[in-house]
C-alpha cells in the first residue's frame, strides 16, 4: 500500500525569501493586537472577575432567551449577561452581588426557582471577588514563570542566536493568540491560561526541531549561503512539521465538533494555535536567525562539504 505524502519528498520552497511579507505582517497583527486589547480589551470569565455563572438546557428543547434575561435581570443586582449556546442551551453570568459569599448562594438558589420548572442545570460556578483576584495573580505569574523557565532552557539547549530565535517565534506565537481573544472575545478563564502555556510548549517544539537541523547543516555544508541553508533547514523538515500539525489539528478539531461547549473555547483557540506556531517556526523564528548573527559561531578550520545537498534524510520521517 502507498504511504500517505502530505508534503512531496525533495521541497525546495524558499520560506526565508519569504520574510519581506512575513515580518511585515507580522508586526503589523502584532501592533492591531495592542490596539484592539486596549480599546476592546479581553472578555474576562467569572474565574478573573467574580460572579457566578449557570448553564441550563430548556427542557423542550428551545430556550427563550428574552424570558430568560428578565427573570435574571429581576433576582440580581447589576448587569446580567445571558446568552444563548448550542440547541435549547442558555447560560446566566451574574456579576459579584453585594453581601459577600451569602449574597452569591442566594442567586443560585433563586435562579432555581426561576428556571428548574422548564430548565435542567447543567453547570454552576460561583467565584467570590477575593479567589478571584487571587486567580488573576496566579494565572499571570504562571504564565511569566513559564515563559523565563523557556528563555533558560533555549539559553543553555542552544547558542544565544538560536536562544533568541526561538524566543521572537514563541512570543509572536503568545502575542497573537491573545488577540484571537481578543477578537472572538472567547471567554478568558484559568482554561485560557493553560491553552497559552500549551501553545508556549507547542510552539517551541516546532522552533527547536528546525533549528536542531540547522545546527546539523552547518556543520555539514560550511560554505552555504545562511539564507540557503535555512531554506534546507525548514524544507528536510517540512514533511515531519505537516505530519504534526495535521494530527494535532485533527483531534482538536474532534474536541470542537463534539467536545462540548465547557471545552470548546479552549478546543478552538489550541487549532488557532497549531497554525500560528507552525507558521511562524518557517517564517518568523527561522528567517530570524539571519539577523541574530548566528554564523558567527561556526568553526572557520573544520573541513567543509562545499556540494548542495538534492536531500537530507529526516530519522524518524512519517
Amino acid at each position: 500500500m502507498r504511504l500517505l505524502r502530505i508534503v512531496p519528498d525533495n521541497t525546495r520552497i524558499k520560506f526565508v525569501r519569504r520574510r519581506v511579507f512575513s515580518f511585515p505582517f507580522s508586526a503589523l497583527i502584532s501592533l492591531a493586537t495592542a490596539a484592539l486589547l486596549l480599546v476592546w480589551g479581553l472578555h474576562f470569565g467569572i474565574d478573573f472577575t467574580g460572579g457566578t455563572l449557570i448553564e441550563m438546557q430548556a427542557r423542550n428543547g428551545q430556550a427563550n432567551v428574552s424570558v430568560v434575561r428578565q427573570a435574571a435581570n429581576a433576582i440580581s443586582v447589576g448587569e446580567v449577561e445571558v446568552q444563548e449556546f448550542g440547541s435549547g442551551g442558555v447560560s446566566i453570568r451574574v456579576p459579584v452581588q453585594p453581601g459577600g459569599e451569602s449574597a452569591q448562594g442566594e442567586i443560585v438558589t433563586k435562579a432555581r426557582a426561576a428556571f428548574e420548572k422548564d430548565y435542567e442545570f447543567r453547570r454552576v460556578e460561583t467565584v467570590g471577588p477575593r479567589v478571584s483576584g487571587e486567580l488573576v495573580q496566579s494565572g499571570t505569574l504562571g504564565v511569566v514563570l513559564a515563559i523565563l523557565a523557556v528563555m533558560v532552557y533555549l539559553w543553555f539547549r542552544f547558542e544565544l542566536q538560536f536562544a533568541i530565535g526561538a524566543i521572537i517565534g514563541t512570543m509572536h506565537d503568545i502575542v497573537l493568540t491573545v488577540g484571537f481573544f481578543v477578537i472572538t472575545q472567547i471567554e478568558f478563564n484559568m482554561t485560557s491560561i493553560a491553552a497559552i502555556l500549551t501553545i508556549v510548549g507547542y510552539s517551541l517544539n516546532e522552533t527547536v526541531v528546525v533549528f536542531d537541523r540547522t545546527r546539523e547543516l552547518m556543520r555539514r555544508y560550511k560554505t552555504m549561503p545562511l539564507d540557503e541553508l535555512l531554506d534546507l533547514s525548514v524544507n528536510t523538515t517540512l514533511s515531519r512539521t505537516a505530519m504534526t500539525a495535521t494530527t494535532t489539528a485533527l483531534s482538536l478539531l474532534a474536541l470542537v465538533l463534539f467536545g462540548g461547549e465547557a471545552i470548546r473555547g479552549f478546543a478552538v483557540v489550541m487549532l488557532f494555535g497549531v497554525v500560528i506556531c507552525t507558521y511562524s517556526a518557517m517564517f518568523v523564528s527561522t528567517p530570524a536567525l539571519l539577523y541574530l548573527g548566528v554564523r558567527s559561531g561556526r568553526l572557520a578550520d573544520e573541513p567543509a562539504d562545499t556540494s548542495v545537498p538534492v536531500s537530507v534524510p529526516e530519522s524518524g520521517k512519517a
